[in-house]
């Protein structure tokens, strides 16, 4: 019982620490396998931003073993307003899972207003369906 309580509290510490290092960059992202409910780490995910011609690639990380990136936006550089896309690289996580999918990325197009200083993306996915929304 123990062990339990020292694994939610050491969950509990990494989540806020997560939190925390976000608090620094205006855009994180956090991915959760609705299969078996458990956070979805080495998830490659790009971050663009649509300009007059198209869209222009920004950065490009990997969810941690919590399913996050607590900093996805490039440091040193100030969110506009404006289009983004964040691509969750979806089929290559499920290759490395042995398991078929439906989706082989997963594109999320929002807008920036400046109306909030952070923004959060979570994708709850499966094999064959995900959802989305605007998180804090």
């Amino acid at each position: 019982m123990a062990s339990v309580y020292r694994w939610t509290f050491a969950l509990l510490l990494s989540c806020m620490a997560g939190s925390a290092l976000a608090a620094g960059n205006p855009l994180s992202v956090h991915v959760l396998n609705l299969q078996d409910g458990l956070p979805s780490p080495d998830v490659r995910v790009t971050l663009e931003q649509l300009k007059g011609d198209g869209w222009h690639a920004l950065n490009e990380s990997v969810t941690n073993e919590q399913g996050r990136i607590t900093a996805l936006f490039p440091p040193g550089r100030a969110l506009e307003s404006g289009t983004y896309k964040v691509t969750f690289k979806t089929g290559d996580w499920f290759a490395t899972h042995k398991t078929q999918t439906f989706f082989p990325e997963v594109p999320v197009i929002f807008n920036v207003d400046g109306g909030v200083e952070h923004y959060h993306i979570p994708l709850l996915l499966s094999p064959y369906g995900y959802s989305t929304y605007r998180g804090n």
